[in-house]
């Protein structure tokens, strides 16, 4: 049900579940009120808000209603679907990882979603990322923090592409990245690369695998000190705020065997092997000023504008005016 509510004729209401400012989206969650505060478009707001009255895991009871979940999902949030799973194992991280994430139980379906998401034997539950192509497969053990640690871990792909709405996802992760700095991350070399960067992130998930192209966000990649002569491909580790970490030897991706040279990287990264260094200053504020659109800048400038005459005039009022003397 939605409704809507005279703020001005309604200030008791408002001040009830302490309303402070308008226009205010109040969502009501078995009675608990809970404030709204995602995105104001109208595509995004209508995903969002299919996620908040979405049971926490729904219950899938033949081939149809698995069909009709995925579909009714789409593709902007992963799915972590169970098949032989007990709900009850995963009931807790279904309302805790809500906002981000699909859950369901497959009680009931056939050997063609088995061929479908890969696995061969049950329980298992399947972790999908229908935006990025990616699936992966857990077969336990279902106690202890093994299965959290499973889906803490494939909320993200398995390889990140680095823009906007991907780095807000990374504050919730509190995993360093292995960054892979590319000229152009839609090139037949960098799909190659991602390639090879996704079959590292299978062997080492307490770390993110990210890339960015310079063509794509070179403010960014700045901040690393990364410009359009560099050598590319470039590595390195990122602890997603203000330092990166090079590793000796290994700075950089040559012609060949990527692989090889990839596991050199980590290897030398889990040896200890590295330079730590500082993002760039004046090309990370360059860097966070891409992430701000011009019209909250503009915004910004003028609610500091407006401030500054109110306190001038205010200032003019309080000051007593010195009397004038006439000559007689």
């Amino acid at each position: 049900m939605v409704a809507k509510v005279n703020a001005d004729k309604y200030r008791k209401l408002g001040s009830k579940y302490g309303v402070d400012g308008f226009p205010t989206l109040m969502l009501f969650i078995h009675g608990v009120p809970i404030e709204y505060t995602g995105s104001r478009k109208a595509d995004l707001l209508v995903r969002n808000l299919k996620k908040f009255v979405a049971p926490d895991v729904s219950t899938l009871e033949s081939d149809s209603a698995i069909k009709s979940f995925v579909e009714n999902a789409g593709t902007s949030f992963p799915m972590f679907i169970g098949f032989g799973v007990n709900d009850s194992l995963i009931a807790e991280y279904g309302g805790k990882y809500k906002k981000r994430a699909w859950f369901a139980v497959a009680k009931d379906f056939s050997e063609d979603w088995m061929a479908t998401y890969d696995f061969n034997k049950i329980p298992a539950l399947v972790a999908v990322h229908p935006k990025y192509n990616e699936q992966s497969v857990f077969y336990g053990p279902f106690e202890g923090r093994f299965l959290e640690d499973f889906i803490r871990q494939s909320l993200l792909p398995l390889t990140v592409p680095i823009n906007t709405e991907t780095l807000k996802l990374l504050d919730d992760d509190d995993r360093k990245v292995v960054l892979a700095i590319l000229e152009d991350d839609s090139d037949a070399n960098s799909t190659h690369l991602v390639k090879v960067l996704r079959s590292a992130a299978h062997a080492n998930r307490d770390l993110v695998f990210g890339y960015v192209g310079v063509k794509q966000w070179e403010e960014f990649v700045e901040t690393f000190d990364v410009s359009k002569s560099s050598q590319l491909p470039k590595l390195l580790v990122w602890d997603r705020n203000e330092e990166y970490e090079l590793v000796e030897g290994s700075e950089k991706l040559e012609e060949g065997d990527q692989s090889s040279q990839l596991s050199q990287f980590l290897e030398g990264y889990r040896a200890g092997r590295t330079i730590k260094k500082k993002v760039s200053g004046p090309s990370f504020m360059g860097f966070m000023h891409s992430l701000v659109s011009m019209n909250s800048l503009y915004i910004l400038m003028f609610v500091v504008a407006l401030l500054g005459v109110m306190m001038y005039f205010a200032g003019q009022d309080d000051t007593p005016q010195p009397r004038r003397v006439h000559d007689e």
